[in-house]
């Protein structure tokens, strides 16, 4: 997937059996339209545990980095419709992390990705930065690949929003990188062999990282809504 913008929101978070179905149905119908609706955000994907694990993956992709303290983003997160206030507190072990995109190789929308969380060493930041970048080219190239992209996180100076709040605060990421396919076995492939955690850590990154693979449930972009909701959000 070519990632729209130049700037995104980066989420992770378990939600358990009993609240997903009301979840999905809450997070398809309501949350994704009115984010969407507000200036400055592109596109919305969410993605569940490709094993039938209770994890998510969520992305927002940005048309910049001004858009994450835009006062019609800061409205939203400081006014959570009934709804979502009521399944916010079911968003578990979250993580959110507000990006700017480093690198971004390829184009369209993969049925499943592989994202890696990760930090690099203590002086190793610009080696690591350009053997990623090296490789990510290559691997957008690569069989079954159609994505292959480098966030990094730059959390904006702004008060804790009510959305916050509500979840009891979140963690957030490092570098993330995100790896895109039409075929889920490509993305293991890779994570076994080009961007397995030992060659990660050889190039510069840290042995702590975090690494799974998702499967598309839902996506949605500013052009999706319909007319009448392009008015803004809620």
């Amino acid at each position: 997937m070519a990632l729209l913008g130049n700037a995104a929101v980066a989420m992770w978070w378990d939600i358990l059996p009993p609240q997903r179905e009301e979840f999905q149905e809450w997070h398809s119908r309501e949350h994704f339209p009115e984010r969407m609706g507000i200036e400055g955000f592109l596109r919305g994907s969410r993605w569940s545990n490709i094993d039938g694990g209770t994890g998510f993956f969520v992305m927002y992709e940005l048309a910049s980095y001004e858009t994450l303290t835009s006062p019609g983003y800061l409205q939203s997160l400081n006014n959570p419709t009934p709804w979502s206030a009521k399944m916010m507190p079911h968003h578990l072990h979250m993580v959110r992390s507000q990006c700017k995109l480093l690198s971004s190789f390829g184009a369209g929308l993969g049925q499943a990705v592989l994202t890696i969380r990760l930090s690099p060493a203590d002086g190793q930041e610009g080696p690591l930065l350009a053997w990623l970048e090296k490789l990510l080219a290559r691997q957008a190239e690569s069989k079954g690949i159609v994505g292959a992209h480098l966030l990094q996180t730059r959390t904006p100076k702004a008060a804790m929003t009510q959305e916050q709040r509500i979840r009891g605060g979140d963690a957030a990421a490092d570098w993330i990188v995100l790896l895109s396919s039409y075929e889920p076995e490509a993305l293991q492939h890779a994570l076994t062999n080009e961007l397995s955690p030992k060659r990660l850590q050889a190039a510069g990154a840290l042995a702590a990282m975090t690494h799974d693979i998702y499967a598309l449930c839902y996506s949605l972009g500013k052009h999706d809504l319909k007319p009448a909701a392009q008015g803004g959000a809620a």
